[in-house]
């Protein structure tokens, strides 16, 4: 039982060690391959803007309360699905962005936006909104803050000033996300096995996929009439920041139940929004003629 419970907390160290890592080097690997200008030009859309951070800071984490008080569910797991709909701005959205034909350099300015501002959102409402729970505010941003915003900071000069040094280690930083990803979810998987199964066939599950569906039509419905907009403010809106996430219940909670919640609403998000991403990609293919190049739509002001 001793063996057993200390090979539990080994792997449990591995997972937050490659929690860590994976936050670090997704953030590296992003400021590397990215100029101020991409992140910026998306932008100029005030108006686009505004929707985005509405729908991801105001309307989504309403939606998790709203599902919490239909749902009511054990104070680890509200905790875990109320922090995942706090936090915005997933790396992984281009990659979404090209399996559904949008436009990908929206993606990218879009997930740069939502991830800054949810170092600053998160650590005030956080605080504000979960009650019976000592949070930290300053603990959760400091995190934030070494662990996402000063990374990126660095990469983009890095990249700005020293772009061959930026491109040689652009791959290892991406071979480093990729490995830590998948040791994190292997170690959490196996820490948190029974907890795991313990949620398969309640509300909790139920909870996550409602979540991700309506965030998807919130940020769908404001993506306004440009399908390749429209469909990246709904997969961006849906896809929320799993590196933010993890990092905040890995050094500021002990419940389990919240990394369980936000293993969940992760693996569901990732065979949902694949599933969703790719059939926005038929729908944009069949109405453009299948054009190779429609997943590279500039960005429009609107006028």
């Amino acid at each position: 039982m001793v063996e057993t419970a200390s090979f539990s907390s080994f792997l449990e160290t591995i997972g937050v060690l490659a929690t860590l890592i994976f936050v670090l080097t997704s953030m590296l690997g992003m400021g590397f391959s990215l100029t101020v200008p991409q992140i910026v030009a998306p932008l100029r859309n005030t108006k686009l803007v505004l929707l985005s951070l509405a729908a991801n800071f105001i309307l989504v984490p309403l939606l998790a309360l709203g599902i919490l008080f239909i749902f009511p569910l054990s104070e680890g797991l509200s905790i875990g699905l109320f922090l995942v709909g706090t936090a915005a701005g997933a790396p992984f959205l281009p990659k979404l962005a090209q399996v559904a034909k949008g436009d990908t350099a929206f993606s990218v300015g879009l997930m740069v936006l939502l991830m800054v501002v949810t170092i600053i959102y998160v650590p005030i409402v956080l605080p504000l909104l979960i009650t019976g729970v000592t949070i930290n505010p300053w603990e959760i941003a400091r995190s934030l803050i070494l662990l996402m915003l000063i990374p990126l900071a660095i990469a983009l000069f890095i990249r700005a000033r020293y772009e061959e040094v930026a491109n040689g280690l652009l791959p290892l930083m991406n071979q480093a996300t990729s490995l830590s990803l998948l040791v994190l979810f292997v170690a959490f998987f196996v820490v948190y096995i029974s907890d795991l199964l313990g949620v398969i066939g309640t509300t909790a599950v139920i909870a996550a996929v409602l979540f991700l569906l309506v965030s998807f039509i919130i940020g769908y419905f404001l993506g306004g009439a440009a399908r390749p907009i429209r469909s990246v403010l709904g997969l961006g809106t849906a896809q929320r920041n799993l590196s933010a996430a993890l990092a905040i219940a890995a050094l500021n909670f002990t419940d389990p139940d919240v990394m369980v919640m936000i293993l969940v609403v992760s693996l569901a998000g990732l065979i949902l929004l694949m599933f969703i991403g790719g059939e926005l990609g038929k729908r944009a293919e069949a109405a453009a003629g299948t054009s190779p190049e429609q997943g590279k739509t500039p960005t429009e002001p609107e006028r």
